[in-house]
């Protein structure tokens, strides 16, 4: 699932998008700019397909990215890109905000835990930086009950040690 939010700074508005992996609650991409145009939600969704590749557990077939229908995700750029990725797009329908209340309830939670108790934020490199070591926190060391109260990344380590892990997921 992905979204993108948006934290107010004293240079500007800094956008920051996410990409989380449903199974794992993993922020798998992320990406922040000053600007909210389709490559905020593009480098996001290639940092979530770089550190799948590289931990050797590439997007395969099937594997399907849902958002909201925001113009950066309904984009000619974006949609090819899903498409040379072998993606299959799923797009929320307009004013509903339950079928992407997975994304709204993380980015609560990046409000709520990075964002609001430490503002203010000067800009960019500052909220990159936080969101940097937020993101390493929340994957490895923060507990979800979604995934047994346990952090994502063990969660995920534990579901590929499994004998043929991933042939029927």
């Amino acid at each position: 699932m992905a979204d993108f939010t948006y934290v107010v700074t004293w240079s500007g508005i800094v956008y920051v998008a996410f990409v989380v992996d449903v199974f794992s609650r993993a922020i798998v991409g992320w990406s922040a700019a000053t600007s909210k145009r389709a490559k905020l939600v593009l480098d996001a969704l290639d940092m979530a397909l770089w550190r799948r590749d590289r931990a050797g557990t590439p997007a395969g077939p099937g594997l399907v990215h849902h958002s909201d229908a925001g113009s950066q995700y309904t984009s000619f750029a974006f949609t090819a890109h899903l498409l040379e990725a072998g993606i299959d797009a799923s797009i929320g329908t307009v004013g509903d905000a339950l079928d992407n209340a997975l994304m709204e309830s993380q980015i609560g939670l990046y409000k709520t835990e990075l964002i609001k108790p430490r503002k203010p934020w000067h800009g960019l490199a500052d909220v990159e930086l936080a969101t940097a070591e937020w993101v390493d926190w929340f994957n490895n060391q923060r507990l979800h009950t979604a995934t047994g109260d346990i952090p994502p990344h063990e969660h995920e380590t534990n579901y590929y040690a499994q004998p043929a892990a991933g042939v029927n997921a």
